[in-house]
């Protein structure tokens, strides 16, 4: 049964329902320049619940992004955080996924404004990271590798807890004192890990191990060995054997970090 109230009602001439009062009150509380709260209801109660769910998800994101918001001026990083909060409708309730709406409103709601830094949504993307990868739910599974094998003759395993990614702007450097306005050159590669005892860490990756990842990601038969001899190839090295020599170096300390699981068994 609708319950009924005699409170003001968005609709003129009507009484409003429980839905109604719902609505005005959620809509008041998300914008409460332009929507109007519910009638009756005093305005220092209102201004209770209206710090609380804004200062809720700002801290939330401002802990989960946090060089971001230390490098946004305070007024463009709130004023940000209110038109998030006023425009963009979350998928889920969930405090945890809400770094990811927030990627989401940069990606398809907001878009590129000329207040924003060129790199935000690279490293808003790179500051989730760390969040994402340490409430993965999935666990290192060992079956079926050789943590010991050898990683020049066997096949490399790349653990799943291991994500690479490109950037255009060094997203690992940017603070106050380096907020470059142009891209440079060579594109930032970064790889996230969280290890068996589930710290993540952060590496940066060369060219060459970028393009060992790459391999590690779509060939599953390969040894390392051969993946090494087809970088040195692709990139006419006059001395095969520095780039192999290197890429063990390379794979072994892959393998310290658990970036590596070792290799697959026979």
């Amino acid at each position: 049964m609708e319950t009924s109230v005699t409170t003001a009602s968005p609709r003129e001439g009507k009484q409003a329902s429980f839905k109604d009062i719902q609505y005005q009150f959620s809509s008041h509380i998300r914008d409460p320049e332009t929507c109007p709260a519910p009638a009756d209801i005093e305005d220092r109660r209102m201004q209770i619940y209206r710090e609380l769910f804004y200062n809720n998800v700002e801290d939330f994101l401002a802990n989960t992004f946090p060089v971001l918001r230390e490098i946004t001026p305070d007024k463009q990083w709130h004023a940000m955080m209110r038109d998030y909060f006023k425009n963009h409708q979350a998928r889920t309730p969930l405090f945890p996924k809400m770094s990811q709406e927030f990627l989401q409103y940069l990606d398809n709601e907001r878009g590129q404004r000329s207040e924003d830094f060129p790199f935000t949504k690279e490293l808003a993307h790179y500051e989730w990271l760390e969040l994402a990868i340490s409430i993965d739910t999935r666990d290192i599974d060992m079956q079926g590798i050789d943590a010991e094998g050898d990683l020049l003759e066997g096949v490399p395993v790349l653990s799943p807890l291991a994500w690479p990614f490109a950037y255009q702007y060094p997203v690992h450097k940017i603070s106050p004192d380096y907020l470059p306005e142009e891209p440079p050159e060579q594109p930032s590669y970064l790889i996230v890990y969280r290890d068996r005892n589930d710290d993540v860490g952060f590496q940066e990756l060369n060219p060459v191990s970028a393009r060992l990842i790459e391999y590690l990601q779509s060939d599953k038969t390969s040894s390392g060995l051969l993946m090494l001899e087809e970088i040195a190839k692709e990139i006419q090295h006059p001395n095969p054997q520095t780039v192999i020599d290197g890429g063990l170096d390379i794979l072994q300390t892959m393998r310290d970090k658990d970036i590596l699981l070792g290799t697959q068994r026979n």
